[in-house]
């Protein structure tokens, strides 16, 4: 269904030139969607695959088991989108401070995003609605250091910003005035909360996701916050329990694609092709992740034969491993509560079974990580380590 654009054009004077900023109608779309035979098949595939992945991780024997590395892909997926060059390995190498110095500004940014995620998840199950405030705080996170400290972590912006090119006036797309942005974004917190229709979580994800872009609310940030705001939602939606769906990855292997949906919702209000595009991923990476959880439990199941007859502090490393793929020999005294050459000695016993493998080469703050582990996720994911 063609719509014609789904805005209007606000022409303003910025930087000394005349600018057209674009200001979204607020949601719901009008007229309605057009959820054809095709679309609704492929909304009950997208829930069924999710079903299937929520239901596996029910089924965990502890449920971090895969949050740790699942949240943490999320970020890098999404914070490469925006431009950053680290890898999960990176992000992983940073968590036990081995991070490579050229790299250091990158991983900042992905390991900010992790901790904007998981406070995000906290105050879901602290019972805090998605809400304006939750938002702020969540950016607040987000830009807590690194490149983006300066441009007035959780506030929404007072000034004009644009997408693409060297000032507005080149601009690929320049979102609304700053003095649009309070009311629309109240429409856009009712909308979230089903006023003034309700909305089926996963179109609602979608829709909100658009709207949000399309207002870019703050000066830095919005990409990584908009993409996290679809796993927020579906967790608070009661559609996921854990956050185990990275859309990221969809959005990254089809970037040039993923813009120009955004744009045709804008110019031609072309929702439909949108939503196909967007339940297209959710299917593809909630069956990806599906069965990257099971082949991860087939690994550490097979591991753990592998290890018969070795040491219980040998065998409570695997344990850790399974959590967390990367450790060193002083997280590993620590978390054993054992002497120094003991850990060591720990590590070297996995090392002997071909479970873990050093990465650094080095003497000294040396890292070994889960290797089989990492690579059944960068199978799927054509990650880097």
């Amino acid at each position: 269904m063609q719509r014609g654009p789904t805005g209007t054009f606000q022409t303003s004077s910025t930087t000394g030139e005349a600018v057209r900023a674009f200001v979204p109608f607020d949601l719901p779309p009008k007229p309605p969607l057009d959820l054809d035979e095709g679309l609704q098949q492929l909304l009950h595939r997208a829930y069924l695959e999710l079903g299937r992945l929520d239901g596996l991780s029910s089924q965990l024997p502890d449920p971090r088991l895969f949050l740790y590395t699942y949240v943490r892909k999320e970020a890098v997926l999404s914070s490469q989108i925006e431009g950053t060059q680290s890898s999960l390995s990176d992000l992983l190498r940073h968590e036990v401070n081995d991070t490579p110095i050229a790299l250091r500004e990158d991983v900042l940014e992905v390991s900010h995003y992790v901790e904007a995620l998981e406070y995000g998840l906290e105050a879901l199950r602290d019972g805090m609605p998605i809400c304006l405030r939750l938002v702020r705080d969540i950016q607040a996170r987000l830009l807590s250091g690194g490149r983006g400290a300066r441009q007035q972590p959780g506030e929404f912006r007072r000034s004009q910003n644009w997408i693409g090119g060297s000032r507005p006036g080149n601009a690929v797309f320049v979102p609304p005035p700053a003095h649009e942005l309070p009311e629309r974004l109240a429409a856009l917190e009712r909308f979230i909360h089903n006023d003034p229709v309700s909305t089926p979580a996963l179109i609602k994800a979608a829709l909100v996701h658009v709207q949000f872009e399309t207002l870019h609310p703050f000066l830095d940030g919005n990409g990584r916050l908009g993409r996290l705001l679809i796993t927020l939602l579906l967790c608070a939606e009661g559609v996921l329990a854990q956050p185990m769906l990275y859309l990221s990855l969809h959005f990254r292997r089809n970037r040039a694609l993923y813009y120009e949906h955004l744009q045709n919702v804008r110019m031609q209000g072309d929702w439909e092709s949108w939503l196909r595009y967007f339940l297209e991923g959710v299917v593809e990476t909630a069956g990806n992740a599906s069965n990257t959880a099971r082949r991860l439990l087939s690994l550490f199941s097979d591991d753990r034969t592998r290890l018969a007859g070795v040491s219980a502090s040998a065998l409570r490393l695997h344990d850790h491993l399974q959590l967390k793929p990367v450790v060193t020999v002083v997280e590993a005294e620590q978390l054993l509560q054992l002497t120094h050459p003991a850990a060591a000695t720990t590590i070297r016993t996995l090392e002997s079974r071909g479970i873990l493998e050093e990465v650094t080469g080095g003497q000294y703050r040396r890292v070994w990580v889960y290797r089989e582990s990492l690579r059944i996720l960068q199978e799927t994911d054509s990650l880097n380590f």
